[in-house]
């Protein structure tokens, strides 16, 4: 704190900005923490450092309509009681704009803030163990806000719980624990996002009519992690997403009720150690148009529970159709049929997946395939198979350009 004696005050600087002012303070470093509480625009275009002196979090926000932008802010408290952050926002109609928050424990935190938009932050917790981070962005009991093409690395979540109708578009994510989590907050979109390296990707938990729309997910590799996830959500919809190289693709139990559906369309799950893993299914999904690509397992049944097979299969593209397309239509003459044959081992009993894909299953596979021991269990079935391979077009890079500039070093 005797470091900080050495620079201005911020908060000093914000206290003698008039309502509905503009704050331009001059190059350099301010010592904090500093709270805005009435309307006013922050510019630090780039160059200006708030330190919080490790107490607390760096700049707290409790006014309605406020604009804060081009600072980089840092050294917040450890306090996850206290929820130490880069920005703690509790006001409604704020901007926080091409900010650069590093060296604090959460990111920004948005405590009963609805309508605010967040973009364009770079954002970087303290370097700690996974488990020990703050969330870069965490949303409580906030509505209607937008979050949108954030830089995010390095931090443990970016979480929703109980905040509805909340849009969350364009943002990169890295690095993390989950990359995405919603917990009771229905009607919320996710959209054109990137995740790459988080132990999962997105989770839906308890949140309804949860929109995923064209976010592409790569090697989300953790132990129980999964590239896309739904979970007691009922009306749900996935669609155009890419999830690529994770453990498992798409993670997924049935709505409580089947007539609930959960409509899966257009993804493609290319790579991954299972494509698609039910837990408990008893129908009530919708699966149309997607790609299988290139997968260890396409379908499985978590320890053999449920049947897949109760789902509405139609249209999708199976790398391993063995069948023709004589009338060239683009659609494959027979149906396609999933088995499980001794593979199955490893899905029904859990110390068994360590020898998942081993040459011995394998092995055993084959041979019960070639001559079976027994009747196979179908999974699913397909009656109108994609016969071509669908033509994917990226989409345009959406990341971050926040750079560091000088931040008054």
């Amino acid at each position: 704190m005797a470091a900080l004696a050495a620079y201005p005050s911020f908060q000093a600087l914000i206290d003698a900005t008039p309502i509905g002012g503009t704050l331009h303070p001059k190059p350099g470093v301010y010592a904090g923490p500093a709270m805005i509480s009435h309307q006013i625009i922050v510019d630090g275009g780039g160059k200006v450092r708030v330190d919080g002196g490790g107490a607390g979090s760096v700049l707290v926000i409790n006014a309605n309509g406020a604009v804060v932008r081009g600072l980089r802010l840092t050294n917040s408290g450890n306090s996850h009681d206290q929820l130490d952050a880069g920005i703690a926002l509790t006001g409604n109609s704020n901007s926080i704009e091409d900010n650069v928050i590093d060296g604090t424990l959460f990111g920004i935190s948005l405590k009963r803030a609805n309508q605010n938009t967040l973009r364009r932050n770079s954002i970087r917790s303290k370097p700690a163990e996974l488990a020990m981070r703050g969330e870069a962005i965490r949303l409580w009991y906030s509505m209607d806000n937008l979050v949108e093409g954030n830089d995010i690395d390095q931090a443990r979540d970016v979480t929703l719980m109980n905040s509805p109708r909340n849009r969350l578009v364009g943002n990169s994510i890295r690095n993390s624990r989950y990359g995405i989590h919603l917990f009771f907050s229905p009607d919320s979109v996710v959209e054109s996002n990137s995740l790459d390296h988080n132990a999962t990707g997105v989770i839906v938990l308890n949140s309804d009519r949860v929109k995923l729309l064209r976010n592409r997910i790569f090697h989300s590799l953790g132990v129980s992690g999964a590239g896309l996830a739904f979970k007691m959500s009922a009306e749900g919809l996935a669609e155009g997403n890419e999830v690529i190289h994770c453990a498992v693709g798409l993670l997924a139990d049935s709505p409580i009720e089947p007539a609930d559906k959960t409509i899966l369309r257009g993804n493609r799950f290319a790579h991954n150690s299972i494509g698609i893993q039910f837990s408990g299914e008893r129908g009530g999904h919708v699966l149309h148009g997607n790609s299988f690509e290139s997968n260890l397992t396409h379908v499985s049944m978590a320890f053999g529970s449920g049947d897949a097979n109760k789902n509405d299969w139609r249209g999708n593209y199976w790398d391993d159709f063995q069948g023709f397309d004589r009338n060239h239509d683009g659609i494959g003459d027979t149906p396609y049929e999933l088995y499980a044959y001794a593979d199955r081992i490893w899905m029904e009993i859990p110390m068994a997946r360590f020898f998942r894909n081993s040459p011995v299953l394998e092995l055993l596979d084959f041979l019960e395939r070639l001559a079976p021991f027994s009747a196979p269990d179908m999974l699913l079935r397909d009656p109108t198979p994609l016969f071509n391979k669908p033509v994917t077009h990226p989409p345009a890079n959406r990341r971050s350009a926040i750079h560091r500039h000088d931040f008054g070093r």
